[in-house]
């Protein structure tokens, strides 16, 4: 297993996955990762919605490979460096959310609390599908809990 550091960097695979170095943090490098996602949604959201879909899918599925080649290269799977899927499942979230930063803060804590926690199915998920798309699935699904979970404290009017 590599230990990935800043000259990982100059790798535009290993830029990409690494979350532009915020996977380098030696401390939650997962929550610096997503935190990454929020200035990129405020720049996705001059952008109309059909055009924010399309890329935040094109982050997803590149994501797969992206995550594939990183953790291949590391010589680990899903090494806590590995950041791209944060960014990428945050970004689902932040298509769901108002610009509101109530609404943005809620959803980066209850996305890092679904991650972290990784309650029924996706610990299982996490351990059961190997490569790219075992790492980049929990934290859709994860992204999927936040944004139902928002869903019902919007329905609340909390």
């Amino acid at each position: 297993m590599k230990t990935p550091e800043v000259g990982h960097l100059r790798d535009p695979v290993q830029l990409l996955a690494l979350g532009f170095g915020s996977g380098l943090s030696p401390r939650a490098p997962g929550t610096m990762g997503t935190l990454v996602a929020i200035p990129i949604d405020l720049l996705l959201r001059f952008l109309d919605m059909p055009w924010r879909i399309a890329i935040v899918s094109l982050a997803i599925v590149a994501g797969v490979w992206l995550c594939d080649a990183s953790a291949r290269r590391l010589g680990v799977h899903d090494h806590p460096a590995i950041v791209w899927d944060e960014i990428a499942a945050f970004l689902v979230i932040m298509l769901f959310v108002p610009l509101s930063w109530v609404w943005i803060a809620a959803a980066f804590v209850l996305f890092r609390l679904f991650d972290i926690w990784k309650p029924w199915p996706i610990r299982d998920l996490d351990h059961s599908i190997a490569g790219g798309l075992g790492i980049m699935l929990d934290d859709v699904i994860a992204a999927i809990y936040t944004v139902v979970f928002l869903a019902g404290l919007q329905l609340i009017e909390i």
